[in-house]
């Protein structure tokens, strides 16, 4: 019995490596543990007219704690969907309801590390942001995509192959598919050692303080629109 259950466990989600297993990592749940967050963003935009044509910000909790994004970017007006600690297959399964019902005039994501520390292989994660592309694509094709690389960081180091594995898949495969961008973060957030700038992140070793998202800001910015999106009445 035993075998079968770990049997379904790595056809539905892939391998565990020995150190996921022992750092206590799940298999990711559904996206309706989301539910009552993406309620609130529709109870947000509800109350907020002129909702259309931002830069929306879309994926995990790294985009959740930007709090300032605003801020960070003047010139633009940009909407953060960013959710929990969330994994690539819940903004897929959010899209219509994060960022197409926006018509975003520009987007960006950052989404994936969760499910690598979770057992998806890079290849999953791959598949997946195929799917969000080709999700988003169905219904703003001309609207440009650019996904953030993920991060190595302190806490998960010990996957630092799966990262750069799925990051080297995504950039590829962005490279043949005009309107799609390649945000590296990966190399500007390692010290001259080859491992992640102790500096720039939080006390929790995962994710980013201050200084952390005044470099995510620098790099994101060079390619945003230049222009700043029309105001709404």
């Amino acid at each position: 019995m035993k075998a079968l259950i770990l049997l379904g466990v790595l056809v539905l989600f892939g391998p565990l490596s020995v150190a996921q297993e022992s750092a206590g990592h799940r298999p990711p749940k559904g996206p309706e543990q989301w539910e009552k967050e993406i309620a609130a963003f529709e109870l947000e935009d509800a109350r907020t007219p002129g909702s259309e044509n931002p830069v929306v910000f879309v994926g995990s909790s790294s985009i959740r704690l930007w709090k300032t994004l605003k801020e960070d970017f003047p010139k633009h007006r940009v909407l953060n969907r960013g959710f929990g600690g969330s994994y690539i297959t819940d903004t897929v399964h959010f899209a219509d309801r994060l960022v197409i019902r926006h018509k975003p005039s520009f987007i960006v994501v950052y989404t994936g590390g969760n499910d690598l520390g979770a057992g998806r292989t890079p290849q999953q994660v791959f598949e997946a942001y195929k799917e969000l592309v080709g999700k988003i694509r169905a219904a703003l094709p001309d609207t440009p995509i650019a996904y953030i690389s993920i991060a190595g960081n302190p806490k998960r180091w010990y996957q630092v192959t799966e990262v750069i594995q799925t990051n080297a898949l995504i950039e590829a495969h962005t490279k043949t598919n005009p309107g799609l961008l390649f945000i590296d973060v990966f190399h500007p957030m390692l010290a001259g050692d080859g491992k992640p700038r102790p500096e720039i992140f939080s006390k929790d070793r995962l994710h980013m303080n201050a200084e952390g998202y005044k470099l995510w800001t620098e790099i994101v910015g060079r390619h945003l629109p230049p222009q700043r999106a029309a105001v709404r009445p």
